[in-house]
């Protein structure tokens, strides 16, 4: 996938989504698969660097929208300037940048200036068709319809509901690799305790922007170039060996060599047990093989 910076220019006819896209939930998808339909490249927009935690970091987008066939994607710092940027400048410097012959976004899509940018205005200035496409809800646990949003969606992450997000992020089985949550880092060297007693893990130190559930210990499953495997996640400090670093901790299940460098993706799908200190590593130790036993007889 391309990404282009902020003056590069894409000169091939192509469909253009319209939109921040902090990854892809299921009203993204929407707009992409009407994009798709054009036959077209499609590009995408994405907006980072606002106020509060992302779902999906930088990176995690671009990984996010090359897994699910996007073209380029054109980031957008969310600076002042670009906030005090007119709706019709907006557009005027995106299309002259890029030979866009199908615009696809949202009813509820906002941009420009104090939000002033609508759909209608879109279709008055817009070099060629647009489509916009219906918002997709969700039936809450209050039993009514809900909209999904982005917002919606990290509601649903702080809360814990892993379920509830992947749901709104993933429709399909076979999508999961390409939709659901996860967190994304390169394999670092840790401490190394872990393979004394016999679970060795991957370290990834996770990057301040990103919106992570709550600390605790869950059983998922970890993308990586040598395949994927189930695991056993600890999101948090370490408070048994003394250490208060949160990072993602991870102990891939039937995995052995070395992935010092790689990139990977770890994907919390369920919540074990929450943190605490053991009075012994034999005493953790016990634990791990509780926690391994689990995540064995778990099914998604």
């Amino acid at each position: 996938m391309l990404k282009l910076s902020a003056d590069e220019k894409f000169s091939e006819p192509c469909a253009l989504l319209l939109g921040g896209f902090d990854g892809l939930h299921l009203g993204h998808r929407a707009l992409l698969a009407a994009a798709k339909r054009s036959g077209l490249p499609v590009g995408i927009t994405s907006l980072f660097g606002g106020k509060g935690k992302e779902l999906f970091t930088r990176a995690e987008r671009e990984t996010v929208f090359a897994l699910n066939g996007v073209d380029f994607v054109l980031g957008f710092p969310f600076t002042r300037e670009f906030q005090a940027t007119s709706a019709a400048d907006f557009l005027h410097v995106l299309f002259s940048r890029l030979a866009v012959r199908l615009v696809v976004c949202g009813e509820d899509f906002r941009f420009g200036k104090d939000a002033a940018g609508t759909p209608t205005l879109l279709k008055e200035l817009a070099p060629c068709p647009v489509t916009v496409v219906r918002a997709v809800a969700r039936l809450a646990e209050d039993g009514k319809l809900r909209k999904i949003s982005a917002s919606d969606c990290k509601e649903l992450l702080k809360r814990g509901d892993l379920a509830a997000l992947n749901a709104c992020l993933c429709p399909r089985e076979e999508d999961f690799f390409g939709g659901a949550y996860f967190i994304q880092g390169t394999v670092e060297h840790g401490r190394q305790v872990g393979r004394t007693y016999g679970f060795p893990t991957l370290n990834l130190r996770t990057a301040e922007e990103k919106l992570l559930p709550p600390d605790g210990v869950y059983g998922g499953l970890c993308a990586t170039p040598k395949g994927n495997f189930p695991c056993i996640v600890n999101l948090g400090a370490r408070p048994t060996f003394g250490v208060e670093e949160r990072i993602a901790e991870a102990h891939l299940d039937g995995f052995s060599g070395d992935l010092y460098g790689e990139t990977v993706r770890v994907y919390p799908l369920e919540f074990y047990r929450g943190i605490r200190a053991f009075s012994s590593a034999e005493e953790l130790k016990a634990q791990l093989m509780r926690d391994i036993e689990r995540l064995r007889g778990d099914k998604r």
